[in-house]
């Protein structure tokens, strides 16, 4: 009788699937989904989290060159949303790599699923504003276009520095991913000094020609 409960556990060990939940030895779950079943692991090393491997659905993909910042408030973000309107869901994962006082560096990773996840390119932000955003800068003022439509923006509020003006208006310093609505947006701040930020630019991206690029482009100035 021992003999046959020992054998049924070790039937049940051995044929029990690999579950989103399970552990991974040498890995940590630093994000999931569990309404998704979708985890993500990872390794730390140091400040960061590398080596990594997403449990998707009881399926595990390795990705070794990934890294994420090991601080709880940057953990990876997972979402399972359809946002190319194909009706079946993409797997989109938001990585930190570095943060600061005006910094933040994300980025972005989009797998469509068929056999298996299949990476899909994402337009890079800052290309897009190179190639669509025009930018002058004085003392007095910031100036942005975007195609046909010009924002002025006075900064003598912020009482800068001539010393410590940049030649021209810089993106980059932040890269800010969402997705809201089903659709993937990125926002860019315009950075005029060290500490100086007029505004972003948001970009909301669309899937054509089988990537991910940019549906429109829009300056949103703050309130200096």
């Amino acid at each position: 009788m021992k003999a046959y409960i020992l054998l049924i556990i070790v039937i049940i060990f051995v044929i029990a699937p690999n579950k989103a939940g399970s552990t991974i030895p040498g890995h940590t779950a630093i994000a999931k989904s569990d309404k998704d079943n979708i985890t993500v692991y990872a390794k730390k090393m140091g400040s960061l989290y590398r080596d990594f491997k997403i449990d998707f659905k009881g399926e595990t993909y390795f990705r070794p060159f990934w890294m994420n910042d090991t601080s709880p408030t940057y953990a990876p973000k997972i979402f399972y949303e359809d946002i190319n309107k194909d009706k079946k869901k993409e797997l989109i994962i938001i990585l930190t790599q570095s943060y600061g006082t005006g910094a933040l560096e994300e980025e972005v990773y989009i797998y469509s699923y068929t056999n298996g996840l299949i990476d899909v390119l994402v337009d890079n932000p800052i290309a897009i504003i190179y190639k669509n955003v025009k930018t002058k800068l004085s003392t007095e003022k910031a100036e942005i276009s975007v195609g046909d439509k010009v924002s002025i923006v006075d900064i003598t509020p912020l009482k800068i520095r001539p010393t410590n003006l940049f030649a021209d208006i810089g993106f980059g310093s932040i890269i800010d991913y969402e997705v809201k609505d089903n659709q993937l947006i990125a926002k860019i701040p315009g950075q005029i000094s060290p500490a100086g930020f007029i505004g972003e630019i948001v970009i909301v991206y669309e899937y054509r020609d089988k990537m991910y690029q940019a549906k429109s482009i829009e300056f949103q100035p703050v309130d200096l």
